[in-house]
């Protein structure tokens, strides 16, 4: 094994080295006096600039050095900038928010996306670095000799890329709007330029370096505050004694709520709630047309008697808001619906696996499923999670790509060894993170008087009430659990106005979070765009471009394929955690086939792969295009769920069907040519 150069080593210690003496100024500067906002002003932009600044020493025109960064990149750094690449804002954000309201199901994110690591490692990347190549379209095209199944190819890596970047934004576009205070749109708009000051200049080669640093940064803004907190409230840094001392008071205030008589009032008052939304369900579309002129109504006596504009625009508003048809308000309702039936239940054991609900409760309108069916069912669910995020790990294209940029084959696998280890590093310490929130929420903050909440709580309510939303059901001024709800997205973000941090650890949180979404979306930025740039415009369009004609309209596509994504973004087409699911489930029924395939069975027909990857990527997305919100209402119809399995994890149908579709394509195009009769052979006479 390679040792890295001693220079980049030295380098990068001093980064770190750096990093320490500007927490310690910043420190310096809270005691003086300066303002928390600031502060997270001087950590993200002081960051984003030191990315700039990377990215423009390592600006390059070279082919090679932008697609595969000169093919040099030592297995170390290489892994740390592909744990960079991999710690997502869905790692970074979203999955502490995910395990604090799912407790261990929330672990099949973590299991799903670790194991695909090996899978990497013992079936793909050596084989894609042996035959070199600058993306995984070309891998496939020339594994098989086929120019139809690199397009296809393309199509899919432009698929799954794309909504993964979109979550990657949204990402961008939280951080933004919690900490620096803007609008979420315009959050997103500003941190597309902190994308683009790390890929457009000099591509795979800038994307590596700033990526590494932007792993020690998250690293460090990861580790530090649970690290802070732990101490905190458990008076220890082991990880083993902090998480069961955490279980342990999860454990007991669970308990206490299932028998505590206010909160069954709270469970009684949802369930009411929820039948309230049932009974207008089952009357449409008459309760629809009433509720509608009701509206209409109360807008016209506003007006008549000369109401105040506020009240009018409200109550337009609330129209405006409405259902757009019966279709429209069914969907809307069931959703309601099953929310207030989901927060209607005792809580469950956070820590024993199977015992959160995924709404299976609440499949039918007339009959409700027992609790052990519905165990089962979560325990189908969190089997076919696992499954689709391993397979889809296995292909995410942006991933393989950074296996290219390794010297030998020897140093990719070294690559995802390493990889691995860097990652958990952070893994290890979010389910201990999740844990020392939930107790501290259901210890500290359920049954706090409603007038005395903590700032924080009521601030995020102010900011958006998705990400924090309590009302007093029962009406005796206390908050009770059940009435409590927190986006999973913002409980990383609010951790320290949680636990009353320093607003240092705040910046740091913010810097780190930037720095996750940042270094995923650069990325995948830049996959998409050499996929464009390389497997459509040189392999299809013009072969004879020059190279340096090649490396512009990369970065071109680069810059289009962001502002596309940022747009798509602003319209806020779901949370992080469900849009990484759908990118996830959609690369492993597109590629997985095809990439095993080209692994081990070369010899298989382009045909056979081709109908592979579109009957597996069909089928995925008719099923989640089938279960969108969205879909309901354009074709007023709303599938059921095959075997129950919930949408994000589509793949567990579409990569068999395209294994399937492979292997029986194959065997009728052989059983064809079997009965093709010979041409009889020529020969000169003499």
């Amino acid at each position: 094994m390679r040792h890295p150069p001693a220079a980049l080593v030295r380098n990068y210690l001093l980064l770190v080295l750096g990093l320490l003496i500007f927490l310690a100024s910043t420190a310096w500067l809270e005691n003086q006096g300066i303002s928390a906002a600031w502060l997270g002003y001087l950590f993200l932009f002081a960051t984003i600039a030191l990315y700039a600044i990377i990215g423009l020493f390592c600006r390059t025109s070279q082919i090679d050095e932008y697609y595969v960064a000169g093919r040099r990149i030592p297995a170390v750094f290489n892994g740390m900038a592909t744990a960079a690449d991999w710690i997502s804002a869905a790692s970074f954000i979203g999955l502490v928010g995910t395990l604090y309201v799912t407790g261990y199901d929330g672990l099949a994110y973590v299991l799903g996306w670790t194991g695909g690591y090996v899978l990497v490692a013992l079936l793909i990347a050596p084989y894609l670095r042996e035959l070199g190549g600058f993306t995984v379209p070309e891998f496939l095209g020339r594994r098989f000799a086929s120019r139809t199944v690199r397009f296809a190819a393309v199509l899919a890596v432009l698929l799954c890329s794309f909504i993964y970047l979109v979550a990657q934004i949204q990402g961008i576009g939280l951080i933004t709007q919690r900490f620096v205070g803007v609008e979420f749109t315009v959050g997103v708009f500003l941190g597309l330029a902190g994308v683009l000051v790390c890929s457009f200049l000099g591509g795979m080669r800038a994307i590596t370096w700033t990526q590494v640093a932007q792993y020690l940064i998250l690293l460090i803004a990861f580790v530090l505050p649970t690290a802070w907190v732990a101490w905190q409230q458990t008076a220890s840094l082991s990880p083993l004694t902090v998480l069961q001392r955490s279980l342990a008071t999860i454990a007991t205030q669970e308990s206490r709520l299932r028998d505590d008589p206010a909160e069954q009032q709270v469970q009684q008052a949802l369930r009411k709630q929820a039948a309230n939304y049932q009974a207008k369900i089952d009357q449409l579309p008459v309760s629809y047309n009433l509720e509608k002129q009701a509206l209409e109504m109360q807008i016209m006596h506003l007006r008549q008697d000369h109401a105040s504009l506020r009240e009018i625009k409200a109550a337009e508003k609330q129209l405006s808001q409405f259902p757009v048809s019966p279709e429209e308000a069914n969907r809307r309702w069931q959703e309601a619906r099953d929310q207030y039936l989901k927060r209607a239940e005792p809580p469950g054991d956070y820590a024993q696996p199977y015992t959160h609900s995924s709404n299976l409760a609440q499949a039918s309108t007339q009959h409700y499923v027992s609790a052990e069916a519905a165990r089962q069912q979560n325990r189908l669910n969190f089997i076919a999670l696992l499954f689709c995020l391993m397979l889809g790990t296995a292909s995410m294209p942006h991933i393989l790509t950074r296996y290219l940029t390794t010297p030998t084959v020897a140093s990719a696998r070294q690559s995802v060894a390493w990889t691995l280890f860097f990652i958990l590093l952070l893994y290890l310490a979010t389910p201990i993170l999740a844990a020392l929130v939930k107790a501290a929420v259901m210890t500290d903050l359920v049954g706090s008087s409603l007038k005395a909440l903590p700032t924080w709580l009521t601030s995020l309510k102010k900011l958006d009430v998705n990400f924090a939303h309590f009302t007093d059901w029962n009406h005796d001024g206390i908050l009770q659990y059940a009435e409590l709800s927190l986006h999973p997205d913002i409980v990383m973000l609010a951790l320290p106005s949680m636990f009353g941090l320093p607003s240092v650890i705040a910046g740091l949180i913010a810097a780190g979070a930037l720095a996750a979404a940042l270094s995923t979306a650069d990325g995948l930025l830049l996959t998409l765009a050499n996929t464009m740039s390389h497997d459509v415009y040189f392999a299809r369009l013009h072969p004879q471009a020059s190279t340096q004609r090649r490396v512009t309209i990369a970065k071109i596509t680069l810059l289009v394929v962001a502002l596309l994504a940022a747009y798509v973004t602003s319209l806020k087409p779901g949370n992080i955690l469900s849009v990484v699911g759908a990118a996830f489930s959609l690369a492993a029924s597109s590629l997985f086939p095809a990439l095993i395939m080209a692994v081990f069975f070369p010899h298989y027909s382009p045909r056979s792969i081709f109908w592979g990857m579109l009957t597996g990527t069909a089928l995925c997305l008719f099923y989640m295009f089938a279960h969108y919100p969205l879909s309901a209402n354009l074709l007023g119809w709303q599938m059921g769920k095959w075997a129950g399995i919930e949408p994000v994890a589509a793949a567990v149908f579409g990569v068999p069907a395209g294994f399937i579709t492979i292997a029986c394509v194959e065997v009728f195009y052989r059983f064809k040519r079997s009965f093709k009769p010979k041409k009889a052979s020529s020969r000169t006479a003499k």
